[in-house]
């Protein structure tokens, strides 16, 4: 016996037939003894003739009337004990009752044999798939073909129903699973994230003898990209390919956007190139837009032109999109009237500039230093009638703080709600960081800070990170400490930039205890520490005497994997020149080129700075003269360290000729050099008289 609970449903005439008038049943009526309900309506007397709240068993064959007026929402609670029952009372009760004697109008139209008949629905609903559902379906005398399989699978029951059907069908003599009904079962299984069973069912389909055309090939491809089984579909594709399915240019392009989502880039060229070479079909538009997208991110900028040149000489037009990624690339690489060319050719072939064209094109305005130009840009686009979206906004404000046009960036942030785009956490933060870069009042960060929470926008770690820094900044120390805290209360990892800023605030107001406190907790919490932060401990530990403990660091960076960066050695060298130790830093800085690690000017003038201090002048003219000759150029602190050690050693003459050089290279003597000349001159006029 299986019991069977039944809630209210919405039923039809025939569910009622089938599940009330052919079985023994236990009812419990909890109403009053004259009426029961539909919904919350009372609509007649008791069906049953029972005492409310009563319980007893009958044979419902007693109450047949009861499937014909009851119909809508059945609002009692039967409990069925379903007794064994054979073949054709099994499917009795799904069959489709002659209602012509109680009303002729009711009866229903003939319907084809080939269609899923709604019994076997119901069949598969109620019993699943097993030995009834099957007896059910040859009593019904529903063909199994594909048609019966592929309805089957879009029907909405239990997946476990879907795959138990399809292998019992595959079992039946005389039918053999088509292409069809192969990709019904493979996209139900994607809907069902059932991976491992989907990969199978497409590793079943490949090994068997049915043909698999280009489009079902897309499809393979898609999902199992879509579930990132980049590997698989790549063998899938060939696989299919080498049994003489050609592909088309979609399912090339299906391959290509795969590959290009899991940033296969190379590989996105290689299919390309198969492409080309297939004979059979030819890239077009949406293949050209891939590949040149692929190029970009490689920085393959000359492969991309090419291939534009290539698009246009094939008769193709290039979209908006493709003139979007050429304009980025050209920006990027600093040709900024190419980029406008572009633009320029866009409008002349009528082409319109998108919301992600205009991005790209004030974006690169505004890294070129052209402010003015790309907030013209900004108005020409609502003249043409395209609204900004956020993103625009957020690059064109962050534009305008660089530029110190904070009055302008706050009044565009203003203006957004009428443009119907809804400041983000982006929005709140370039905000936040212009304020600090015009160096406004504390409390004037603090209350866009408050109104960014106000508005329920959540803080994100970078915008902690801003504020951190930018409090380390301005020599207000604790109230980053505070905010630090509040990190950490919220959940936020801990975030190595906005340590690295208070470690070097603290290293600055010389708290060196408490720097290095934080440098331990970051490591114990992360595990490790970042490059970044490791050189600036490096520097403090050098800069008060603590070289044993620099030295360490760097050669715990070593030991930990995480290699020293071009600051870590920088910051290592001046500790070492600190303590005296100059052949020791000239040694690591050849070291350091010998590790890949390229020293920049900083790197040079450290120990530079060392030969003119400690070491004497003719080191340190050795140690210019190379850095003329070499690929890092002397800047203004070459220079006036060497005219310091010049004047030092009373070399003037060679001291004169060297500020002649230095002003035809557009440089300046500082200060303190100003200052050691004269204080130089003074001592050789004292010695003099």
């Amino acid at each position: 016996m299986k019991k069977l609970q039944l809630v209210p449903i919405e039923v039809t005439e025939e569910d009622l037939i089938g599940r009330v008038a052919y079985h023994e049943a236990t009812v419990s009526w909890p109403y009053d003894d004259d009426c029961y309900v539909i919904g919350n309506e009372i609509v007649g007397a008791n069906p049953f003739h029972m005492k409310k709240n009563s319980t007893r068993s009958e044979s419902l064959q007693t109450y047949p009337y009861l499937a014909q007026r009851c119909l809508g929402l059945l609002m009692i609670e039967i409990t069925i004990y379903i007794s064994p029952a054979n073949d054709r009372e099994i499917v009795q009760m799904f069959r489709l009752h002659n209602h012509n004697t109680t009303n002729p109008n009711r009866a229903r139209p003939n319907r084809s044999v080939r269609e899923l008949d709604e019994r076997f629905l119901r069949i598969l609903k109620i019993f699943k798939w097993g030995p009834d559902a099957e007896k059910a379906l040859e009593v019904l005398q529903l063909k199994v073909d594909h048609r019966l399989v592929r309805e089957v699978m879009s029907i909405d029951v239990e997946i476990g129903v879907k795959i138990q059907f399809f292998k019992w069908a595959s079992k039946r003599r005389k039918f053999e699973h088509d292409t069809t009904t192969y990709m019904g079962l493979i996209c139900s299984l994607e809907e069902c994230g059932l991976v491992g069973e989907l990969w199978r069912t497409i590793q079943e389909m490949v090994k068997s003898d049915c043909v698999i055309g280009p489009v079902e090939l897309s499809e393979i491809v898609r999902i199992l990209g879509k579930l990132k089984m980049v590997n698989k579909a790549l063998s899938v594709f060939y696989q299919i390919k080498g049994r003489k399915c050609s592909p088309t240019a979609s399912t090339y392009n299906a391959m290509i956007a795969m590959l290009m989502r899991e940033g296969c880039y190379e590989k996105v060229y290689e299919v390309y190139n198969e492409m080309c070479d297939d004979g059979n079909c030819f890239p077009d538009s949406f293949t050209y837009n891939v590949l040149i997208s692929a190029f970009a991110k490689l920085g393959r900028d000359g492969s991309a032109f090419r291939l534009f040149d290539e698009m246009q000489e094939n008769g193709l037009q290039p979209t908006p999109k493709i003139y979007t990624t050429l304009i980025g690339m050209y920006f990027k690489s600093g040709d900024v009237e190419r980029a406008l060319g572009l633009v320029r050719e866009m409008k002349e072939k009528r082409c319109a500039l998108t919301v992600y064209t205009y991005t790209e094109l004030i974006k690169g305005l505004g890294k070129a230093g052209r402010v003015e130009e790309a907030y013209r840009v900004f108005l020409n686009m609502r003249k043409d009638g395209c609204k900004p979206d956020t993103v625009l906004m957020n690059n064109l404000i962050n534009i305008l703080g660089k530029a110190g046009r904070l009055e302008d960036a706050i009044e565009l942030f203003g203006d957004m709600g009428s443009f119907h785009c809804e400041p983000n956490v982006v929005t709140y933060n370039t905000i936040i960081k212009a304020l600090f870069e015009s160096r406004a009042p504390s409390s004037e960060i603090a209350f866009w800070f408050e109104r960014m929470k106000e508005k329920g926008i959540e803080p994100s770690e970078f915008t902690y990170s801003i504020l951190i820094d930018g409090f380390c900044k301005t020599n207000k120390v604790e109230k980053a400490l505070v905010l630090l805290e509040e990190m950490d209360e919220k959940g936020f990892p801990p975030c190595p930039a906005a340590y690295c800023s208070l470690i070097n605030a603290l290293g600055k107001e010389k708290r060196y205890d408490a720097a290095n406190e934080l440098f331990q907790e970051l490591k114990e919490n992360c595990g490790s520490s970042s490059a970044r932060v490791y050189a600036v401990m490096i520097k403090h530990f050098g800069k008060c005497g603590r070289f044993s403990q620099a030295m360490s660091l760097f050669n715990e960076m070593r030991k930990l994997g995480c290699n020293p960066d071009v600051f870590a050695y920088n910051a290592l060298m001046s500790g070492m020149v600190r303590a005296g130790m100059i052949d020791e830093a000239h040694s690591l800085l050849r070291e350091m080129e010998d590790q890949g690690c390229a020293p920049d000017i900083n790197s040079h003038n450290i120990i530079l700075n060392g030969f003119s201090k400690s070491i004497g002048p003719e080191r340190a003219m050795e140690m210019f003269s190379k850095m003329k000759n070499s690929k890092i150029k002397p800047d203004a602190v070459s220079y006036n360290t060497l005219l310091g050690c010049l004047s030092r050693a009373g070399m003037f003459e060679q001291a004169a000729k060297l500020m002649k050089e230095m002003k035809s290279n557009g440089y300046e003597y500082d200060l303190i050099t100003y200052s050691s000349i004269l204080e130089a001159v003074g001592k050789i006029d004292e010695e003099n008289s």
